[in-house]
């Protein structure tokens, strides 16, 4: 990621500097007044203290390169770690460096240090870093500033590194979306019952069950009729459907955070998913992994001019809808839930 500059470097006085300046007002003033050439000598040395302390500023922030390395996978208002790699193209080293986010998204939540970069040498430092929402984040703005060498003058120069980081919707779970879950787990068990050939559990005889599935020492064992019960060979897929059609807001985001939640749950369970929106349809992990359909609703938009599902479309087990202006979440057995924007 190469860093640009952008615009020439900024400073800001210091209240070190303010003193500085005072004293050398008033210095000035007294040599003056008073043709006293000790105080010349005074006034003069501290004039070439305020400009060497402005040049050898100037020269630490030139001839620095920036690099953000992020993880590959990031979720809005998850805590990742970053990692910053600076580098001195100079023939001389940089002192007391402080590299800061400059605006939203606050990438950066406090300042990193560097004490010293030696010539041609790089240093890197791991923070925290945090996205506020999801979607493409092309530019990242930091601000490297230095008090060096007397703490006059804080000068600083603006970095934007240009690069594309695609940011998930949050995963993490809100009062409607657990209940949600824990129903769907309910109606949707993914390891069905039936009569396959992978063993699934052992349970008490039902009546009129066929003898030949009673597993008898278990039953010897127990005292009571146990019956083995095998998972079903073909799982079907839990079908959920995001409807694009709302307005941009607090409501769809957070029917897409909802969806994004209930997915991610999913998907760590291995239970195959049937994701869909009036332009998406994905299905986990037979085609795509989790994070493809991450990403999809990382970059999903609402649309009111997005077509309606088709009257022969499967009824989905579960439907997000922001349409009201209110996040609507549906599920098969018929249970309608609200969560508030």
């Amino acid at each position: 990621m190469l860093p640009a500059f952008r615009g020439r470097m900024h400073y800001r006085v210091t209240r070190a500097g303010y003193l500085f300046g005072s004293a050398l007002v008033v210095v000035g003033a007294a040599a003056i007044a008073s043709a006293n050439n000790l105080l010349f000598l005074i006034l003069a040395a501290m004039l070439a203290t305020a400009m060497i302390s402005s040049v050898v500023s100037r020269l630490s922030l030139a001839g620095l390169e920036l690099e953000l390395i992020l993880p590959e996978h990031i979720a809005a208002r998850q805590p990742v770690s970053a990692r910053f790699k600076l580098r001195n193209l100079k023939w001389f080293p940089s002192f007391a460096l402080h590299l800061s986010s400059r605006e939203e998204p606050r990438v950066l939540d406090k300042p990193i240090v560097f004490s010293s970069l030696p010539a041609r040498a790089t240093a890197q430092a791991d923070a925290p870093a945090q996205f506020p929402h999801r979607g493409l984040h092309r530019e990242s703005l930091f601000v490297l500033a230095t008090r060096f060498p007397f703490g006059l003058v804080e000068r600083r120069t603006f970095i934007s590194i240009s690069s594309e980081v695609v940011v998930y919707p949050s995963l993490e779970p809100n009062p409607s979306s657990e209940p949600l879950l824990a129903d769907l787990r309910g109606e949707f068990d993914r390891e069905q019952r039936g009569m396959g050939s992978d063993f699934y559990r052992l349970r008490p005889y039902e009546l009129y069950e066929n003898a030949r599935y009673v597993d008898w020492r278990s039953s010897a064992r127990t005292g009571e009729l146990q019956v083995r019960e095998f998972a079903s060979e073909e799982r079907s897929a839990v079908y959920v459907y995001l409807d694009l059609r709302a307005t941009p807001g607090d409501a769809f985001e957070s029917a897409v955070e909802c969806c994004a939640f209930l997915v991610w749950s999913l998907g760590s369970e291995s239970v195959r998913i049937r994701f869909r929106t009036q332009r998406t349809n994905l299905l986990f992990p037979d085609e795509v992994d989790i994070y493809r359909i991450l990403r999809e609703l990382a970059l999903v938009q609402a649309d009111l001019k997005a077509e309606e599902p088709k009257a022969g479309d499967p009824t989905p087990h579960v439907l997000f809808s922001a349409a009201s202006e209110a996040v609507v979440i549906q599920t098969l057995s018929g249970r309608v839930s609200n969560i508030p924007a």
